[in-house]
């Protein structure tokens, strides 16, 4: 579908005034490197005509497309728009938008241009140089591979020389140079340090904005402010209250036609180091001595660092197998397009993590993400200790957990005994679940809450409630793609949603027994395609008195 075939909104022919209090990103060129690319088309550019629809994009904006494919700059606009108006049309898509508004997609589109490029040419750079005279920022939406040579040409061609104080934008006569990467970061430890080694002897460490879209989300956006700007929350967000923590990743998708890029990265390396610990830190990371970049990335990268390196009894791997997606057929991993008929590649991993902080001493981080499963959603859930009374179990003739009854860590729907919802027998109350704070990142945008209260009526019955909230319901705005902010952000010179070179290389050593254990020829689990992944991930909290919060619950 042609964005000129998607409904108009009712705007003015310019872009919309910037938001109240917002303040436009100064004139720059954004350079996309990997410009046709699906990253290209479905996220970036969607989030640019965001930025422009909220008017936070200077109208000296420009953006240069860079890609090795043979396109003149009128094809580039026709495929970005077709895929616009697609997405537009698509419920499931992360762009979401009941309409696009062609006023402001012109904007974006009168400002495209495409560069057919070698990346590993030094006319590229020679051509790049003629372009851009100001502000730049090369986004490096490619393969891995390309992140050290791009950045050394770049270099070499004097296209990451700042001038003025320190290459700030508002200073008078500045001009900054910023690079943008993407992940995967570095394959392992040692390759992540390599990388870094590798750019840092290029240009300066604050040119560098290592993204991660899950910290683009609103609601990951918002933990700081849950945590903080609540006392009620940080009073209770410590080990005296927390029994654990779990933080899930979950996907119906499987590999589809990345068969290649997966068979080297599988789900450890493409999820983990960067968005569960993205996750992580943001859970559990002490507050900050201010809002500023350096101070909140210098507490995320202590509480990484704080991190102990995952045990290998703590470490499931999982691969899917045939199964059923939605009541529809799905082949197994080892059936997918360019994968290896005995593949050890996992699609599935599952860790528990110990974090070496007094806050956070004796409290389990359990982490999952796969593909394939019965739902999909990505959420933190803080699950609370329960009750120390025991006041109302004992009412009903039963001890309560902590008071030498059932395990810790209750999971509402697991079995009884293994910590679950209240129950009722002979009209009488089993101990109250635990309080669940979840915090819901995708699809959902919000979060909810568990907590007891008396049923009502004449019997002493505790029953468990929820209370939530979606932002969109209370601030009446859409949920950004989630790169949004961090290209907004970049442009700004704030680089407090990115990450820094020692944040990323400590959450590397921290998974670097997964990978020397997938190195050794461990064999992955199997797990049927549709089910709630291995048997082995449910153990390993089992083993603890605890269980997964289901994923066909969460996914409804």
């Amino acid at each position: 579908m042609n964005v000129a075939e998607v409904q108009p909104a009712s705007h003015s022919n310019n872009a919309p005034a910037s938001r109240e209090g917002a303040t436009p990103a100064p004139p720059c060129t954004i350079v996309i490197f990997g410009a046709r690319g699906d990253l290209t088309k479905r996220l970036l550019m969607p989030s640019i005509y965001n930025l422009v629809h909220a008017g936070l994009l200077d109208k000296r904006t420009s953006i240069l497309g860079v890609d090795h494919n043979d396109l003149s700059s009128d094809d580039w606009r026709r495929m970005l728009s077709d895929t616009l108006g697609e997405l537009a049309a698509d419920p499931h898509a992360e762009f979401r938008a009941d309409k696009v508004d062609p006023a402001t997609w012109k904007w974006v589109t009168d400002r495209l241009e495409y560069l057919t490029a070698d990346f590993d040419s030094d006319e590229t750079y020679r051509k790049l140089n003629e372009k851009i005279q100001g502000n730049a920022v090369f986004y490096l939406a490619v393969s891995a591979r390309f992140f050290g040579p791009v950045i050394e040409r770049l270099g070499h061609a004097g296209l990451l020389e700042e001038k003025g104080a320190a290459g700030t934008a508002g200073s008078q006569g500045a001009v900054f140079r910023r690079v943008i990467i993407e992940k995967p970061f570095g394959s392992d430890l040692a390759s992540a340090c390599e990388l870094n080694k590798r750019i840092l002897a290029v240009a300066d460490e604050s040119q560098y904005y290592r993204i991660d879209h899950f910290l683009g989300k609103d609601a990951v956006q918002s933990l700081l402010a849950m945590r903080f700007a609540n006392r009620f929350f940080e009073a209770a967000w410590r080990a005296e209250s927390v029994d654990h923590v779990q933080i899930s990743a979950v996907e119906t998708i499987g590999v589809g036609s990345r068969g290649n890029f997966y068979e080297t990265t599988g789900a450890l390396r493409d999820m983990v180091p960067n968005h569960l610990f993205q996750l992580l830190s943001m859970t559990g990371i002490e507050a900050p001595t201010s809002l500023s970049a350096q101070a909140v990335r210098d507490a995320k990268t202590a509480f990484v660092k704080a991190a102990e390196a995952v045990k290998v009894e703590d470490i499931v791997r999982g691969q899917y197998a045939a199964g059923k997606i939605d009541g529809v057929a799905v082949k197994g991993y080892r059936e997918e397009d360019k994968v290896a008929s005995d593949s050890t590649t996992e699609t599935y991993i599952a860790l528990k993590l110990a974090i070496d902080t007094p806050r956070w001493k004796g409290v389990p981080f359990y982490l999952r993400t796969g593909k394939r499963l019965g739902g999909r959603f990505t959420e933190i859930a803080i699950h609370f200790k329960p009750e120390p009374y025991g006041l109302f179990a004992a009412a009903s003739g039963h001890k309560a957990a902590g008071q030498g009854g059932a395990a810790q860590g209750r999971t509402p729907n697991a079995a009884a005994g293994q910590g679950c919802a209240p129950l009722r027998t002979g009209g009488q109350q089993v101990d109250p679940a635990s309080n669940v704070l979840t915090i819901q990142i995708d699809p959902k945008h919000g979060a909810a809450a568990t907590f007891n209260v008396k049923v009502p009526g004449p019997l002493s019955r505790i029953g468990e409630v929820e209370s939530s909230f979606d932002f969109a319901d209370f601030f009446g705005e859409q949920s950004n793609v989630g790169y949004e902010s961090l290209i907004y952000e970049c442009l700004l010179g704030d680089a407090t949603l990115f990450q820094r070179a020692d944040t990323i290389e400590a959450s590397w050593a921290a998974v670097q027994p997964v990978i020397d254990l997938a190195a050794k020829g461990a064999q992955p689990e199997s797990y049927a395609a549709g089910s709630a992944g291995p048997t082995g991930a449910d153990t390993l909290l089992s083993r603890d008195g605890r269980a997964w919060t289901p994923i066909d619950k969460q996914a409804q």
